[in-house]
């Protein structure tokens, strides 16, 4: 991951290869961000006319690179981000104004060593936010890249069987590299509170990146055994206790949902309890992730098209996974417990098929309708056994259903709840961490159209509002009492589209952030 200082040089004597600067709307024009001041003046003061003049855009990420003048700065380059229009009466930039603005920054500067951001630093908050979006923007996924194959020293960087790329390195000069050193100019680093939101962003960053990580490895090197090994070694390093049931022990546990969505396949599923423990914890949180490592579909076996990026559809685990491990680093006084669901949906003459009927870890049975609603059946198991352990909230994440990109789009993920609530204290979370979500509603009258004949209930439903009835189908294994809430992240979870802000094409590493806030928040006794 990309260092982080805070630093109190000036943006004119900083020895970097490149400052950022913001420049936002002002009411007679173009206005450079506070935190420039020294870049402006390198330009005799007319840096916004210069700006002006080449028609650069205030917009919100929107870049403008110029050389240097010859004199006044080391840097040899200014990068120019917009920030959107100046806030009114003096107010600081909205911090995910900043987030967005210094992810941006940072993609741009892909391939560069050192980068100085002289962007508006106030309070930790504007810290927080500036650091967060450097070091997101700061990503890139290059396992499975080789180097030049006219290279004779290089060696084959093909995934084998066991997926596991070749062992050549990228070359030093490879312009694919993140910006390999962020420095904040402004900050300081002997401020207790800067230093405290610099060292959160960081860990932040860290585990935001180990869910993208884990969402971009292809399948062939991610199946619910290898997914487990991650977190049993993540475990080991940072002191968490982990318990892994295999196949034997789902059958003897009666996880019947996990094990019809992995019987299908040779990579046999497991069921992950990832627990961080403090000595002072009042409260304690369950988080459930969905982990299906690769989807097909089953039997009911996806269309031509959309099974490309089907290895994503593990995204709510790893956040799970990353948002416990973020708890822990940070020494939160909360007890955290994540259950990862472990599963491979694959089409065999051994896979569940649709009439078939699974009897479920709480002892409801389910008639399978649809092999690819089968996110929910994993989901069902872990959340029975989560209640049995009376969180004082629990919450699920998973890529759940396509009708929640259609209700939301691809940058929104729904959130529904049993308490009204706890939904819009998840939804302002969601909000204060820069995460885009909506609180969806839970109509009852859904709730028949999963009636079965010969079963408790089935797996689908009605097939409007298909977002809706999957929420409604796992309220179906919360027990009563327990405070739930269910955040459906199948737009965001992955980005099949261009970069933008801090956010990455593929993996994004969505509701980290929010479940850790989740996690702050009760861990300072604010959750109610």
């Amino acid at each position: 991951m990309s260092a982080l200082t805070l630093s109190t040089s000036s943006a004119a004597t900083l020895r970097a290869d490149a400052v950022v600067v913001g420049v936002a709307q002002g009411a007679k024009g173009l206005v450079v961000a506070p935190g420039g001041e020294a870049v402006d003046k390198a330009f005799g003061g007319k840096l916004a006319a210069t700006l002006d003049a080449l028609d650069a855009s205030t917009g919100e990420g929107e870049l403008t690179k110029l050389p240097a003048p010859s004199s006044g700065l080391k840097a040899p380059v200014v990068l120019v981000v917009g920030l959107g229009d100046v806030p009114k009466k003096n107010a600081d930039y909205e911090p995910e104004t900043l987030r967005r603005a210094a992810g941006a920054a940072a993609r741009a500067l892909t391939g560069t060593k050192k980068a100085g951001f002289a962007l508006p630093l106030g309070g930790p908050e504007t810290v927080a936010a500036v650091a967060e979006g450097a070091l997101l923007g700061a990503y890139a996924f290059t396992s499975y890249r080789g180097t030049d194959k006219n290279d004779a020293s290089a060696k084959d960087a093909t995934a084998g069987k066991d997926g596991k790329p070749g062992k050549n390195k990228k070359s030093k000069k490879d312009g694919s590299a993140p910006l390999a050193e962020i420095a904040l100019l402004g900050a300081k680093p002997r401020d207790k509170d800067h230093k405290a939101a610099a060292d959160r962003a960081e860990v932040l960053a860290a585990e935001v990146r180990r869910a993208r990580d884990l969402v971009n490895l292809p399948p062939n090197a991610l199946n619910p055994k290898t997914f487990a090994a991650h977190v049993q070694a993540a475990a080991k390093e940072h002191g968490l206790k982990v318990e892994v049931l295999d196949e034997k022990a789902l059958a003897k546990g009666g996880y019947g949902g996990i094990l019809g969505v992995g019987q299908g396949s040779d990579s046999p599923p497991r069921l992950v309890r990832l627990t961080y423990t403090h000595p002072k914890a009042k409260k304690s949180l369950a988080f459930v992730g969905k982990g299906i490592t690769y989807d097909s579909g089953g039997i009911s076996l996806k269309p031509a098209g959309h099974n490309e990026t089907m290895k994503c559809d593990m995204a709510g685990a790893a956040a799970v996974f990353g948002a416990v491990v973020a708890s822990a680093r940070l020494g939160l006084p909360v007890n955290v417990t994540g259950w990862l669901a472990l599963a491979e949906n694959m089409p065999s003459g051994a896979a569940t098929r649709p009439g078939d009927v699974l009897s479920m870890y709480s002892g409801k049975t389910v008639e399978v309708l649809n092999t690819d609603a089968e996110g929910r059946l994993v989901l069902a198991d872990a959340l029975a056994r989560a209640c049995e352990e009376s969180p004082d909230a629990l919450v699920d994440v998973a890529t759940l259903t396509g009708a929640m990109v259609m209700a939301l789009g691809n940058r929104t993920f729904g959130i529904m709840a049993n308490d009204d609530a706890f939904r819009a204290t998840m939804h302002e979370i969601a909000g204060e961490a820069g995460e885009a979500s909506w609180p969806m509603p839970a109509p009852q009258h859904l709730r028949k159209g999963m009636d079965s004949p010969i079963a408790d209930l089935a797996n689908m439903g009605e097939r409007m509002g298909g977002g809706l009835v999957a929420g409604l189908f796992l309220e179906e294994f919360v027990a009563e009492g327990t405070t739930w809430a269910h955040l459906d992240i199948a737009g965001p979870g992955f980005n099949e589209g261009s970069p933008f802000g801090y956010t990455p094409k593929g993996g994004t590493g969505a509701a980290v952030r929010t479940l850790l806030g989740l996690a702050e928040r009760t861990a300072a006794g604010d959750l109610g």
